[in-house]
């Protein structure tokens, strides 16, 4: 099968360039999802598209019965400029600097591989092209439009990966949490201003917000356990207008919160408000809070990550450059979402990081607007879906 990796290689990596050069946002992808059902003509699959989004879902049929599993990539973009100067950059106000383009290429790529085996599958395969990732909640849509039935019964499995910078085909993964959920906190603490000169005329809201900052990470490091933490960092502080001599009427702070567990996020959502509200009642203020909630944590099932560990130590070893698997030291931050693999009472999941030479001695661990990789990386991207549909045929 890496010998037919590599003979689709070039056509991935055109596909991948492509794609990288003309970047869309959100939910309304037109032109990467026609690039999608372009690069899947010709094979044998049952391809719908998406209404309220550019999804793609394309159902592959083995040749023998079994069950049915899902390999989903998401296919959106970010809202930044690139600051590279590769002849396929993107030249507009988006790029693709998470790596969703090496997604789509490997999942493609995916398709490909498995559609020329299909006669020896046994059991469906769902490949399922998402938009809208993280907080436009792309996989919750597709999942009322239907992407766990595409195949006419649920998937035992979904399956995701996401490339990360770092040391060149090391895969990891782990039981329960992999990446935190993500929620937002504004707070507005509302007293009576006046004249600085006079603040025992006025009930000013400033201490009481500067006392949220520090009451807010007492919180956090008091009230959570350390094995299931939260991490809560607060971002922004608003009050008064130009002039300096006046006491404003309000003060407001915003925070950015990740969790491992829905358990925690539960607590926040009960707790945040009573300590917010309390500590401004202490200064004879009132308090407005709001928590939106934007991505919920993405936990893998224990037996999927077991059994995908396994499978792609023995599928995919190699002395020279060595795939390294290992179960991840711990759960990554960052509030990604991977809600199709975070629906347990549906379908189980498993999401795995895989890590990608950038082709520069830098490593850049968040998006700056710079990202390119080696396209070898393609080879192993994409067999590692092919080696998860593979383990599910094989062993339920």
């Amino acid at each position: 099968m890496r010998e037919e990796a590599r003979r689709i290689l070039p056509e991935l990596v055109r596909l991948r360039r492509e794609l990288h050069a003309d970047p869309e946002l959100g939910l309304r992808l037109p032109r990467t999802q026609q690039r999608v059902v372009a690069a899947l003509q010709g094979l044998d699959l049952e391809i719908t598209l998406g209404k309220e989004l550019d999804s793609v879902v394309a159902v592959l049929r083995g040749g023998r019965p079994g069950p049915v599993v899902l390999l989903r990539a998401d296919m959106d973009a970010l809202p930044m400029r690139e600051q590279t100067d590769l002849p396929y950059r993107a030249r507009g106000e988006a790029m693709h600097a998470c790596g969703h383009d090496l997604h789509v290429a490997g999942l493609v790529g995916a398709a490909m591989l498995l559609h020329g085996r299909r006669a020896e599958l046994a059991g469906d395969v769902v490949f399922m092209f998402q938009p809208g990732e993280e907080v436009a909640d792309g996989a919750a849509r597709m999942i009322a439009e239907g992407v766990f039935d595409a195949a006419g019964k649920r998937p035992v499995a979904a399956y995701g990966i996401h490339v990360v910078p770092g040391e060149y085909g090391v895969f990891s993964t782990r039981p329960g949490p992999l990446m935190a959920g993500c929620a937002e906190l504004d707070v507005v603490v509302r007293g009576s201003g006046g004249h600085a000169s006079a603040p025992h005329l006025t009930i000013d809201p400033v201490p009481a917000v500067a006392e949220l900052v520090q009451a807010l990470q007492t919180y956090v490091t008091r009230r959570f356990d350390v094995f299931d933490p939260v991490v809560l960092s607060t971002t922004q502080l608003h009050a008064g207008g130009a002039a300096r001599n006046i006491i404003s009427d309000e003060a407001g702070l915003g925070a950015t919160i990740r969790m491992l567990s829905e358990a925690a996020l539960d607590r926040l959502r009960a707790g945040l408000p009573e300590l917010v509200k309390g500590v401004a009642a202490a200064h004879g203020c009132a308090a407005d809070v709001e928590i939106r909630v934007l991505c919920p944590p993405t936990v893998n099932d224990p037996a999927l990550a077991a059994g995908a560990l396994a499978t792609l130590d023995v599928e995919h070893a190699r002395p020279r450059p060595p795939l390294v698997v290992t179960d991840q030291d711990g759960p990554r931050g960052g509030g990604v979402v991977e809600r199709a693999l975070a629906e347990p009472d549906l379908v189980p999941g498993l999401d795995a990081l895989f890590r990608v030479d950038l082709g520069s001695e830098i490593a850049h661990p968040a998006p700056i607007g710079i990202y390119d990789f080696n396209h070898c990386s393609l080879i192993r991207g994409l067999l590692t879906p092919v080696t998860a549909a593979s383990y599910d045929s094989k062993s339920l």
